[in-house]
């Protein structure tokens, strides 16, 4: 008997939750069990076995440049969902008498200091001002293979939305006409992978979540351009899927912000597939229960479990 779906089931993805993770306190924030780890690292190895011949690797630490985020123009479009990293600075007698509140029953968080660092919202945001660094873009255009821990505040209850989460991308640095080639090479590419997965899905066209009502103009832009395509699958509800990939198109937005020119010294273009790893991994959970061994064969195959 094939094991029963949690899609949609409010009492079955709430058992679910219960069984790949461990409650820390703090909404959106888990410890992750071996189980679930196991998926994530299938996934990860089945992603790198379709790693663009070209590509360059780099992984990123949770943590980033403030001033770059900043260049980046974040605080303009999703200042609400960023995590800055904060210190306590001084002397030890300054310190010790601020951590002393503490003890004294008092707010201590007033003296904290900003930090020249964030929390990485996304994996790609660091490789561009390093990519500029090295001068101009070859004819051929620029592959990268980036991953990080990422930090959106998005406090939820909800198994598909983190706050703390891991992100997957390939990012492409080139011509116009370069970047929507492998957009588009990357659109069936994911489709395929995740019928062999076993997941119901469809590719939409979609925005992000930018701030405020000047976002609201942003978002309608970036729908009316097509710049923005999710592969979606459901999870809490089949009318509502969740967003597990990504494919997104930049124009010269950090060609621009970087100076990062092409051969010919136009603005470079940039683009990127992104692949949320734990909301693939909570997918393939929900759609095919919580027992790797009774999963389809075909999916245990292409994972390798």
């Amino acid at each position: 008997m094939a094991p029963k779906s949690a899609v949609g089931d409010p009492d079955a993805l709430a058992a679910l939750k219960h069984e790949l993770f461990h409650e820390t306190g703090i909404d959106g924030v888990y410890a992750r069990t071996g189980r679930y780890e196991s998926v994530v690292e299938a996934l990860t190895a089945l992603i790198s076995s379709h790693r663009p011949a070209d590509a360059e690797v780099m992984r990123f630490p949770p943590v980033m440049s403030r001033a770059d985020l900043e260049r980046h123009g974040y605080l303009k479009s999703f200042p609400n969902l960023l995590g800055a990293i904060s210190c306590l600075c001084g002397d030890e007698r300054h310190i010790r008498g601020i951590v002393s509140r503490f003890y004294e029953g008092d707010d201590w968080t007033a003296e904290l200091e900003p930090a020249d660092l964030v929390l990485a919202p996304a994996a790609c945001y660091p490789v561009y001002p390093l990519a500029a660094a090295r001068g101009p873009v070859p004819a051929c255009g620029l592959t990268f293979d980036v991953a990080a821990d990422c930090f959106r505040r998005e406090p939820s209850t909800d198994i598909d939305r983190f706050q703390s989460f891991r992100m997957r991308e390939y990012v492409r640095v080139g011509t116009p006409e370069q970047i929507a080639a492998f957009r588009e090479a990357w659109v069936e590419r994911a489709v395929a992978l995740a019928d062999q997965l076993g997941l119901n899905h469809r590719v939409d066209l979609a925005n992000d979540p930018f701030f405020g009502r000047g976002g609201q103009l942003a978002a309608a832009s970036q729908r009316e351009q097509a710049l923005k395509f999710e592969l979606l699958v459901p999870v809490r509800s089949h009318e509502e899927p969740t967003a597990c990939m990504s494919f997104n198109y930049h124009q010269d937005h950090f060609g621009l912000t970087w100076d990062l020119k092409t051969q010919t010294g136009e603005p470079a273009h940039t683009g990127c597939v992104a692949f949320g790893m734990d909301r693939l991994a909570v997918a393939m959970f929900a759609t095919h229960g919580t027992d790797v061994a009774a999963w389809p064969e075909s999916v245990r195959e292409a994972l390798r479990l």
